[in-house]
């Protein structure tokens, strides 16, 4: 069996090492110009602190896994999600008015807000989207007639589970960004689609030979903890859908039943047709004279 030549980006260790340390800043950059439009490319940004306070001590506070600001103003939040989150989206427009309150100024102030955008990488799928084969979704506030109304709150998610491109398919440089999230801890080489841009700087970051001691065992823990909980969710998970499936098999047989009883009484009912009335009919059988006279008229 072959070891693992490059991380998992999906640990948090793999996430921060690959993003969220300023010599590697140019991927970030790369990462979020192949998510963001034409308007909002960014040639610089700044690296800011992940947590932020409440306004008050009792305020609940957020910690991002990753923050920055480009020159221009715009905000950049980044949340990796490994398991299904009830509430996820919640979270991210919760974490969404952090870097909105923050640009307030003491004294006269306008009101003018720079661009604010909140992406999700997700290794799950919302469940309202599982007949959804989108891999992307970029959503802004819109009006009733389907117009955006306000476009300087964007939030992306990235639906890991929905992507299946192998790397023959892949056209943009959005299809290499979900490629590398899925597969790279699979590879064992760089394939030549990837020799440019970033992505050779990608790679030799992502390099596990080239990790020292205490980055090889803060990998390995991080990675520990992602497949711990993977296993847990995984197991929750069947453990669900065999529950489901043995609810369904009991319901689908009370059903069966149900509908074989109600059979026989409709055809013992439509015996005594031609010589009970109504009222009768019902009486013997429980059917309501409703169902009876029906029966009379088909």
């Amino acid at each position: 069996m072959l070891q693992d030549k490059y991380l998992n980006p999906f640990t948090d260790f793999g996430f921060k090492k690959l993003f969220g340390e300023e010599p590697h800043k140019e991927v970030l950059i790369a990462f979020l110009n192949a998510l963001l439009p034409e308007k909002h490319q960014i040639q610089d940004l700044q690296y800011t602190r992940t947590e932020r306070l409440g306004l008050t001590l009792l305020d609940r506070r957020a910690i991002f896994d990753l923050s920055c600001v480009s020159p221009t103003g715009e905000r950049f939040v980044v949340e990796l999600q490994k398991a299904k989150h009830n509430f996820f989206k919640d979270r991210t427009v919760y974490y969404a008015t952090f870097p909105i309150q923050e640009q307030a100024q003491r004294g006269d102030w306008d009101y003018k807000l720079s661009a604010v955008y909140t992406v999700g990488i997700l290794d799950f799928l919302f469940e309202e989207d599982r007949d959804n084969d989108e891999v992307v979704h970029f959503i802004q506030l819109k009006n009733q007639n389907g117009e955006v109304f306000y476009d300087k709150l964007t939030f992306i998610y990235l639906t890991l589970p929905r992507f299946h491109k192998t790397l023959d398919e892949l056209e943009t440089a959005q299809d290499k960004w979900l490629y590398i999230f899925k597969h790279l801890q699979d590879l064992q080489e760089i394939p030549a689609i990837f020799n440019e841009g970033v992505f050779p700087q990608l790679f030799e970051t992502a390099e596990l030979a080239c990790f020292n001691s205490v980055e090889r065992d803060a990998y390995q823990e991080s990675l520990k903890n992602y497949r711990d909980w993977k296993g847990v969710m995984e197991t929750a998970i069947e453990e669900a859908e065999e529950k489901g499936l043995q609810r369904g098999l009991e319901k689908g047989l009370v059903e069966g039943l149900e509908r074989g009883a109600r059979n026989k009484t409709l055809e013992l009912a439509r015996n005594f047709l031609d010589v009970l009335d109504n009222a009768t009919i019902a009486l013997k059988t429980g059917l309501s004279e409703q169902e009876i006279q029906q029966l009379r008229q088909t």
